[in-house]
């Protein structure tokens, strides 16, 4: 059977149980989009940017636990989507990249939109291919979703020029399996060190579970659960593991860091044992690691073993898969009796929780609007929240019920959240889905409104409108500098009209005496619809 490159690709993808593509069409790529459209079984998504396929791909992976798969065209094309790349890459979420690439004999010369797309992305991919040879491209497929999904996930990036995509091959073989030499990740913890967490855990007084997004991706929500109960241990996580408990549950102390709950990073302060699972020891989760490292022992328990070590020195590190780990542990029987500590933070998360929230006429003040948003959310739903103080008020307040949070946490990349809600959407139209963004952020992904309003997605948007960058400005007027530069945010549109464009209803919120109806309105709405919270200049801090 003679197959093109096209062809090839659409059969390798059909094969790893592919069935959603987030792209953008050029030339570059016309016999892949040809080829697309002789495969009505796969999903087309169309994206009005290209860094946004980076994003919706990243929504898709994230709720389903599959790869994302975006396509896009070359020069311009490519280097529009390595935002999406980089994102996907600080927050280990697998993609696999398809590009289209000018001529192979024409390459190295600039032409018309040619980049050299797998050189620009070496920094923040696992592997790139640059396909010389459509009869390499079932192998390079199998390994692209293998290494993009094995160990530590993250992006491959695999660049196709037009004319092996043209090019025919005879009977292609397409691999059943794959290995490589050299990567083999582990995925189960090494025995002696499983025993010498248990014993660790079993001599602590005021152990605490620092849990991060690696929990999610080893698909060991549920594990994570069972063992932090069955210990009765504190738990406190990054803002990437935001979600795996709900804001309810007694162990859940908050999110730890720069912008976390001050009950949470008091008790990973005065911890005697630090768990750490499936985190990076970022510099906004861990401020200081050398004062941490120097106060308590720590377990770090992470997939990838160059994590470990690299920000703080782990007393006991263990390299595998959370989920086989976590039940590797329960299987020793540990048993910790902690439960003044725990009851001590437990009175101190309360009146963390209930607290009361100033008021100032003429606008909304963000955690009470997101605390009284939470409460009437779905049990499972997912809420995309974008990079800005939204960002901070929505981990700070936000009254989760288990189901996901999904933001960006490595790279911070502004304009995340609406077009990771799409593949969310994409990936499970009937799961409520919330968008929270600021008024800077929101500009920065807007037009892909045209994505929700062409899918039909019930998608619910809440815009906290202050006309501020206001982390930066945050920042600004705290010394040593001078006062704000550059974030007032003249200039923006009438976000109403601009949703009533793309024929997307929008409700106004202006005072607090309105907030609970407003919300029961919006979310009652079916379809897409536009929350416009005014949260003004007074609320201009997220301390």
């Amino acid at each position: 059977m003679e197959m093109t490159g096209a062809g090839i690709l659409i059969e390798g993808l059909l094969r790893e149980g592919v069935e959603q593509i987030f792209g953008y069409a050029g030339a570059t790529i016309c016999p892949i989009a040809d080829a697309f459209l002789q495969t009505p079984r796969l999903g087309y998504t169309l994206v009005r940017t290209e860094q946004n396929a980076g994003h919706m791909a990243s929504g898709y992976a994230r709720v389903t636990g599959k790869v994302g798969v975006c396509v896009v065209t070359s020069g311009p094309g490519a280097t529009n989507l390595i935002t999406g790349v980089a994102t996907a890459y600080m927050d280990s979420i697998p993609l696999v990249a398809v590009t289209g690439q000018v001529p192979s004999v024409q390459l190295g010369r600039d032409i018309f939109q040619e980049v050299d797309i797998t050189g620009a992305v070496l920094p923040f991919t696992k592997h790139s291919y640059l396909v010389k040879d459509a009869a390499d491209l079932p192998r390079i497929l199998k390994e692209a979703f293998y290494i993009a999904a094995a160990g530590r996930p993250g992006p491959v990036l695999i660049d196709i020029p037009i004319d092996v995509q043209e090019q025919t091959v005879e009977n292609p073989v397409f691999p059943e399996s794959v290995s490589i030499r050299g990567y083999h990740p582990s995925v189960r913890g090494n025995d002696k060190q499983i025993g010498n967490v248990a014993e660790a855990i079993s001599s602590a007084q005021r152990p605490v579970i620092c849990a991060g997004g690696g929990v999610f991706l080893a698909g060991a929500e549920d594990a994570l659960r069972t063992f932090a109960e069955s210990l009765q241990v504190p738990v406190v996580t990054t803002m990437m593991g935001l979600s795996l408990l709900p804001t309810a549950h007694p162990l859940n102390m908050g999110m730890i860091g720069t912008h976390g709950s001050a009950c949470a990073n008091k008790a990973l302060a005065k911890s005697d044992l630090l768990i750490m699972i499936g985190t990076r020891v970022a510099d906004r989760a861990i401020f200081s690691p050398g004062e941490i490292q120097r106060r308590m022992p720590n377990i770090h328990i992470d997939v990838d073993p160059a994590e470990i070590g690299k920000n703080m020195q782990s007393t006991i590190p263990l390299v595998g898969n959370a989920r086989v780990i976590l039940g590797q542990l329960m299987e020793r029987g540990i048993r910790v009796d902690c439960r003044e500590w725990l009851e001590q933070f437990q009175a101190l998360r309360r009146e963390e929780l209930d607290r009361d929230y100033p008021a100032s006429p003429g606008c909304v003040f963000p955690g009470r609007l997101l605390r009284l948003l939470g409460e009437r959310l779905e049990e499972g739903a997912a809420v995309c929240a974008d990079v800005g103080q939204n960002q901070i008020f929505a981990c700070k307040h936000l009254r989760l019920k288990g189901g996901r949070f999904l933001t960006s946490g490595g790279l911070g990349t502004m304009g995340y959240a609406l077009p990771c809600a799409v593949g969310v959407k994409t990936a499970q139209p009937g799961r409520q889905t919330v968008v929270v963004c600021g008024d800077g952020s929101f500009q920065m992904s807007m037009n892909e409104l045209a994505a929700v309003k062409a899918c039909g997605m019930d998608l619910k948007i809440v815009l906290m409108r202050n006309g501020v960058l206001g982390l930066v400005r945050q920042s600004q007027v705290k010394a040593p500098y001078h006062g704000p530069f550059g974030v007032d945010l003249q200039g923006d549109p009438d976000f109403a009209a601009v949703a009533a464009a793309y024929g997307i209803p929008s409700i106004i919120l202006r005072e607090e005496a309105d907030v609970e109806s407003a919300l029961d309105q919006f979310l009652g709405r079916e379809g897409p619809c536009l929350l416009i919270a005014e949260t003004g200049s007074g609320y201009m801090t997220t301390d």
